[in-house]
């Protein structure tokens, strides 16, 4: 084989490599850099300090090929215990953009809880769309998740 031609054969192998991986949307919003859930957020102080808390490296549990960060020890134990009760629906991406039909990423300090499900939105303005319709876009994002990933 000609070295033109197993260069070629690299080349094209490396851009199918990487089409699956970087394109590829996991069931965890991790971003492109980490495997960090929620930014880096404790999911289980949305619910018991009712406000985004930064977790940290020391009390770190992966669950679904994520790290996910607690700000305390009590935090962490409690999503062990029962981590569907806090991880935020639709895998944390804005849950109005899945009701649309597409995934975006979430801003952490975007969130919503409603019948004690958390919820993450891109932006404010996007939270204020989310909030004027809630329940009509969860139906919707519902049907929608998770096949908006393919």
């Amino acid at each position: 084989m000609k070295p033109i031609n197993k260069l070629f054969i690299i080349f094209i192998s490396s851009i199918l490599f990487c089409s699956t991986t970087i394109w590829a949307k996991d069931l965890v919003n991790t971003g492109f850099f980490n495997d960090d859930a929620l930014s880096g957020y404790d999911p289980v102080a949305y619910f018991t300090m009712g406000t985004p808390v930064k977790g940290k490296k020391a009390f770190q549990y992966n669950y679904q090929d994520a790290n996910w960060y607690f700000s305390t020890l009590v935090n962490l134990k409690k999503f062990e215990l029962n981590p569907k009760k806090y991880t935020p629906q639709y895998g944390g991406y804005c849950a109005w953009a899945v009701a649309q039909g597409n995934t975006a990423d979430a801003n952490p300090k975007n969130w919503t809880i409603y019948q004690n499900k958390l919820y993450l939105n891109y932006n404010s303005t996007i939270q204020n769309k989310w909030l004027d319709n809630i329940e009509q876009f969860i139906s919707e994002a519902d049907q929608k998740w998770p096949a908006v990933l393919d």
